[in-house]
């Protein structure tokens, strides 16, 4: 059945799928977001454009661009998404259950070996609450939508983003024992030359905070580069040479030795961050209220590298 070229009724809707286009970038990335295949986004966004007499995109082989009209009208849909998620934090303060879903994108070390073993209790105290844990290497666009709390190195230099920082953290340089045993001595900085490294690869490097192998040995290379620091670190357990690593992850090991840990010491910090409109939604709030909680409860694994287990699960 043909859809309806008026107004009633589904404006909204059609409004949604340009935010959705114009935010992925192209139809194929808004059809996943929104769970429709990528035909019905083509076709309401023609519908749309039909009802409004206005070309809202360039339709290019890259992908899909908002035309100046396309902005204005993206602007009013993001308002309209706005006082939906302000009228949802207000429904939401009247309650005491926490419904719905909760994205945390984390960076992948972060997310996989710290928070990840800290969510069960979270869960467990709210059934109706679904955590979506995306841990990896990038990136994430609050004002996109693309996570509802994203842990990051930094904080963005403008936007409509909140946030603070969760705790700072110490890096030092590891080693697989048997890797030092089949290669030259370190005793001192000078002895690094030589030795093979273990890094990022630098055009994915998605943290200028990241780009620390310079600060360690200077004109050294990595043999190995990997964007997934569990990557890194597997490869250094594996003896492939040396890699900066997080003491949160390393220190402690059995398998990793770390090496010139007075002379070898770097400082980063992990930040939370929020969309301002998102940040009173209860679900939301009570996800990043935890995070907090489980981060100040063991932050000496951060600052000392104290070993911790990456199966505990607190506050249950």
């Amino acid at each position: 059945m043909r859809e309806p070229d008026g107004p009633k009724g589904d404006v909204w809707d059609d409004y949604r799928f340009v935010l959705a286009v114009h935010r992925a970038g192209t139809v194929s990335a808004a059809a996943r977001r929104l769970g429709v295949d990528h035909a019905t986004v083509i076709r309401r966004i023609d519908r749309l454009e039909r009802r409004l007499s206005e070309k809202l995109f360039h339709r290019r082989a890259s992908g899909y661009t908002a035309t100046q009209a396309g902005l204005a009208l993206v602007a009013t849909a993001d308002a309209i998404e706005s006082a939906i998620i302000h009228g949802e934090a207000a429904i939401g303060r009247a309650g005491s259950q926490l419904v719905g879903t909760v994205r945390i994108g984390a960076p992948d070390g972060f997310g996989s070996a710290f928070l990840a073993a800290r969510l069960t209790a979270l869960i467990e105290r709210h059934p109706e609450l679904d955590i979506e844990l995306v841990a990896t290497a990038r990136l994430f666009s609050l004002s996109k939508r693309e996570a509802d709390i994203a842990i990051g190195l930094s904080l963005p230099p403008e936007g409509r983003i909140v946030g603070r920082k969760l705790t700072d953290y110490t890096l030092k340089l590891y080693a697989a024992p048997a890797y030092l045993d089949r290669h030259p001595p370190i005793a001192e900085r000078r002895d690094l030359e030589g030795h093979r490294f273990i890094g990022y690869i630098d055009e994915l490097l998605y943290s200028p905070e990241l780009d620390y192998l310079h600060q360690v040995a200077p004109g050294a290379g990595a043999r190995l580069r990997s964007a997934n620091l569990n990557a890194q670190l597997q490869a250094a357990v594996a003896g492939l040479g040396l890699a900066v690593l997080p003491c949160f992850m390393a220190s402690g090991r059995p398998d990793l030795a770390c090496v010139l840990p007075d002379a070898v010491s770097l400082t980063r910090s992990f930040w939370l961050m929020m969309h301002a409109d998102s940040r009173d939604l209860a679900r939301i709030r009570a996800v990043a209220e935890h995070i907090y909680a489980v981060v100040e409860a063991e932050r000496e694994v951060f600052l000392s590298g104290k070993q911790f287990d990456s199966r505990l699960n607190l506050f249950e």
